[in-house]
């Protein structure tokens, strides 16, 4: 199991026990990684209780709050079970379906994947958002995003060891399984309340989270520049085509007023300025990726018996 945990002081207690209840259900020797992401509560001290109790928890604690993607990939790279559950610790996935998963994966799926058909505490603009962002990356990919995916999943320990060999800094960790094109089953689930706390989630994170997806997994952003010039030049075609018609059939020259010249330069000048936004974008996630930094670091490992610390990926 590979937990990040950023400020969830609250809900750690809770979701440990209903977990492991889950868990020791199981035939499978079992270990939960939990990753704490620079939390500023008590979180950690609560996950360092656990561990203390319970001798198959293990912790990774990051040096600062790197993000979610990189929380679960630092759980990902420390992870040794044959088979990796993914999971938030707010309870929202339920370990419930644990099992399930781990069905379909000894039935030779490689990928469990998980879709929420509802969830309780979700608002009418974020469903709709979700939807427009799932409608536009699967129409500007190649790669296929399930719609409502969760980052609650199962990867075989084949698809663990592919994903830590890719070093992509910006991560959508949905659309790189994705990428990988192993045999996959999807498990539905409602998600309910969170167990405590608010969402992590900002408006703010979500728009970077979905740009990220995008800019991953599709150049067509760029290409915008070839179709909108077509555009615009088709447009002034047309309207020079008028502008001699007007003159040779009715003498006519149109020189009216300033209004059609202003909203022209308007328009062309607003689309040179976001195609070069999102080039810019481009460029700066190329600048980010050839520093090579590593994506995360760890500042100490505790339960992992003879591994030290890491400088990251």
């Amino acid at each position: 199991m590979v937990v990040p945990v950023y400020n969830e002081e609250e809900c750690l207690p809770a979701f440990h026990r209903e977990l492991s209840a889950i868990l020791r259900s199981q035939v499978e020797p079992y270990e939960i990684v939990y990753v704490d992401d620079g939390s500023q509560d008590r979180s950690l001290e609560l996950v360092e209780s656990l561990r203390l109790s319970d001798p198959n928890v293990r912790a990774v604690v990051l040096t600062r709050n790197f993000g979610h993607q990189l929380a679960l990939t630092a759980g990902l790279e420390f992870s040794r079970g044959e088979a990796v559950v993914t999971m938030d610790a707010d309870l929202q996935h339920p370990p419930s379906l644990i099992p399930r998963m781990l069905a379909e994966w000894r039935k030779g799926a490689r990928v469990v994947s998980t879709v929420r058909t509802d969830t309780e505490d979700i608002g009418a603009c974020k469903r709709l958002t979700s939807r427009l962002f799932y409608g536009l990356i699967n129409a500007l990919s190649r790669t296929p995003v399930q719609p409502d995916a969760a980052d609650f999943r199962l990867l075989d320990r084949g698809a663990v060891e592919t994903l830590r060999s890719m070093k992509e800094r910006h991560r959508f960790l949905r659309g790189m399984i994705g990428w990988l094109g192993l045999p996959e089953a999807v498990i539905e689930f409602s998600a309910g309340r969170r167990a405590a706390g608010a969402s992590k989630y900002t408006w703010a994170r979500m728009f970077s989270f979905a740009a990220d997806g995008i800019v991953s997994f599709s150049t067509l952003p760029l290409k915008a520049a070839l179709i909108l010039g077509s555009l615009a030049l088709g447009l002034c075609g047309l309207y020079a085509g008028y502008v001699v018609y007007m003159f040779a059939f009715h003498g006519v020259l149109l020189i009216k007023g300033w209004a059609s010249t202003v909203l022209l330069t308007m328009f062309l000048g607003g689309c040179q300025l976001i195609l070069l936004g999102v080039t810019g974008e481009y460029i700066g996630r190329i600048y980010e990726e050839i520093k090579a930094r590593p994506l995360f670091l760890v500042r100490e490992l505790r339960g992992f018996a003879g591994r030290a610390p890491e400088p990251g990926r």
